[in-house]
């Protein structure tokens, strides 16, 4: 096998409130997750044969294209070697591999795409800010998920937690204190795509309901940014309940995820709701750094495919 020519990788994400409204205008807070992580790596392919994305683990492969019908990470892959002026591709292999649960809310179209994009410029001899490699990523969110939020392209890039609101510039996250989180897995694939497009025909149908709704998991994110820099990490589980109350308000839990919430709390965590998309993926609960293990064995008591433990602001 040939010798790699670029290696980069882009970590999971995880949003901590504010999935869902962030959509219609209102915060976000998203953190990455660095214990599982989309890594692509680049290799000479033979002369004349041009450039080919390998993704074993999803299955499949694609060469770079515009096509809008295409893959939507061979699409970032061409739109990475565009703006590089580096078309028509080289002879390359692009093998994309990856850690991150695919459907479960933890970014891993976004983390796939942001790996693609750093390996690119650096086989290239470039180097792209985290803003520009952000929007490119975000070009293919939109073919994975429609109308995405901007959040995962945004917290992924910069790799860093971060305060969003859609159509302003991410705002560095200050955290006062650091917290630990337990992820939970259900192991039920839940495009986002999917929850999304059922919001917005919610939305649609019953626009002041779901304002008010927005408006409430705003005020919640509000909330849960004024803790965490104050450092009141107690603060921030009541608000994790109430946002997830407001979650299921939208019909975006399922039986799976409120079965792990419920497990979570009875095992000691200080809140728990759904991250991502919901109806299946990931939840996320808040503990003490010593409860983690006792949470951890009740969500998998509980039917959690996987967990992991991530502490923020560390």
């Amino acid at each position: 096998m040939s010798e790699p020519i670029a290696q980069a990788s882009a970590a999971g994400k995880a949003i901590l409130f504010g999935e869902h409204a962030v959509v219609y205008g209102r915060p976000a807070i998203a953190v990455p997750v660095s214990q599982v992580r989309a890594v692509a790596t680049i290799t000479p392919a033979p002369l004349g044969s041009g450039c080919i994305l390998e993704m074993p683990d999803v299955g499949g492969q694609a060469a770079p294209t515009d096509d809008p019908t295409g893959h939507p990470l061979a699409y970032v892959a061409w739109l990475a070697l565009s703006v590089l002026d580096a078309l028509p591709p080289p002879d390359w292999r692009i093998t994309l591999r990856s850690t991150i649960p695919v459907a479960s809310g933890l970014g891993s179209g976004a983390a796939a795409a942001t790996a693609i994009v750093r390996a690119v410029a650096q086989a290239l001899g470039r180097s792209l800010p985290p803003a520009q490699v952000s929007a490119l990523v975000y070009e293919s969110e939109k073919r994975f998920h429609g109308t995405p939020s901007g959040v995962d392209n945004t917290v992924i890039a910069f790799e860093q937690p971060v305060w969003f609101v859609r159509g302003q510039p991410p705002q560095p996250f200050v955290i006062g204190r650091p917290f630990t989180l337990v992820i939970a897995d259900t192991g039920v694939a839940s495009p986002t795509r999917i929850t999304v497009g059922d919001v917005r025909r919610g939305w649609e149908a019953d626009p002041p309901r779901y304002e008010a709704l927005f408006d409430a998991i705003g005020g919640i994110v509000h909330a849960a940014r004024r803790a965490i820099e104050a450092g009141d990490v107690a603060a921030l589980g009541p608000l994790m309940d109430e946002n997830q109350r407001l979650l299921q308000a939208l019909d975006v839990s399922s039986p799976e995820l409120e079965r792990l919430c419920a497990a979570a709390r009875s095992a000691g965590a200080l809140g728990a709701k759904l991250s991502g998309g919901g109806r299946g993926g990931n939840m996320i609960a808040l503990v003490t750094p010593d409860g983690a293990a006792d949470v951890t064995a009740a969500l998998e008591a509980a039917g959690a495919r996987s967990t992991l433990i991530t502490a923020v602001g560390v």
